[in-house]
């Protein structure tokens, strides 16, 4: 099956440095459109390979969200890895993971990549936004231009090939919808492709007819190798809420030719809505009881976390290797 990951309980070295967590995602995608779930921790990245998913995405929105922060890439590196590391541990399931502008230039795109994927992704975003960057739904963005950000890609590539021989999926993110118009997409889009990305995530589209334009202007572009089946590249679909994008089916994105899905705050939106209502209860009922039956119950989370109070749990335990049970 490639979608289990097999993991030592005696170290975490081999869970690192296999190059199996990479691979996957694109077996995967070269068999269906593959929804991916946000995971803004370890617990909904375990709840997520327990229901039956096959990948996760781990979104800066959601992270900076979890900090308390806006969406306007003031998260450091090293909190994004902390939030890979748990996701990847606990689910034991292929990750894309945002990584905004890159955190940097080009000297960091390499580091970017190389530290995502030690820490357990299975390829990353990076985006043609300035820095500050915007949430991709917003208006008001601003652009680098293509060259520029076509280096970036570059360095990408060539640290993807040096760290994982080639299997790291490298994704461009364009938001040039809402800046420079839907041919501009495109046209960004391709010259990301020429410069080694494996992945288009066409971000703020906002009609199923302009994600069918994109899917057919860059089906079968550029290299075979080791691309989308119709030797194209991946094409990604972010099926975020309350944004421009309207609310579309799976089933219509695989039919257009989309690859994954992504959802990128969807758990998070709705922890945060039972967790507003809890705590509503409590100040205005002073107690629990309007919101027991939406609580995750004790034995719910303990099989969650693969555990069996009174017997002994293991670290790593994944979803698919949970310890004792």
């Amino acid at each position: 099956d490639v979608y289990k990951r097999q993991v030592s309980t005696q170290s975490t070295g081999d869970f690192f440095s296999e190059k199996m967590h990479a691979s996957r995602l694109r077996a995967a995608m070269r068999q269906s459109c593959v929804q991916l779930p946000g995971a803004f921790n370890g617990l909904v990245g375990r709840i997520a390979a327990d229901t039956g998913f096959q990948g996760l995405y781990i979104s800066g929105a959601a992270v900076t969200a979890s900090l308390g922060q806006p969406d306007i890439g003031v998260a450091s590196i090293d909190q994004f890895l902390t939030i890979i590391r748990q996701v990847s541990v606990c689910s034991g399931l292929p990750i894309i993971a945002d990584a905004d502008t890159g955190f940097g230039e080009e000297e960091m795109i390499t580091k970017t990549v190389h530290e995502y994927y030690h820490a357990g992704a299975s390829g990353l975003h990076i985006e043609d936004q300035v820095f500050p960057k915007r949430c991709g739904h917003l208006d008001g963005k601003s652009l680098i231009p293509v060259e520029q950000f076509a280096a970036k890609v570059r360095r990408a590539a060539a640290a993807r090939d040096a760290c994982s021989d080639g299997q790291f999926v490298v994704c461009a993110r364009t938001d040039a919808r809402s800046v420079e118009g839907l041919e501009a997409v495109v046209d960004r889009a391709k010259a990301y492709v020429d410069a080694g990305a494996d992945m288009i995530f066409p971000e703020g589209l906002s009609t199923v007819q302009e994600f069918n334009y994109v899917a057919e202007q860059l089906r079968g572009y550029g290299k075979a190798t080791n691309k989308a089946p119709c030797g194209g590249p991946f094409l990604l679909a972010n099926m975020t809420e309350f944004g421009k994008t309207p609310i579309i089916n799976h089933s219509e994105f695989e039919q257009m030719g989309y690859h994954c899905v992504i959802y990128p705050v969807s758990t998070l939106r709705s922890a945060m809505g039972g967790v507003m209502d809890c705590l509503n209860a409590i100040k205005n009922d002073g107690e629990v009881t309007p919101v027991l039956d939406h609580m995750f119950t004790r034995q719910q989370l303990y099989d969650s976390l693969g555990y069996t109070p009174g017997v002994e749990w293991s670290y790593p335990s994944t979803s698919s290797n949970k310890g004792s049970k």
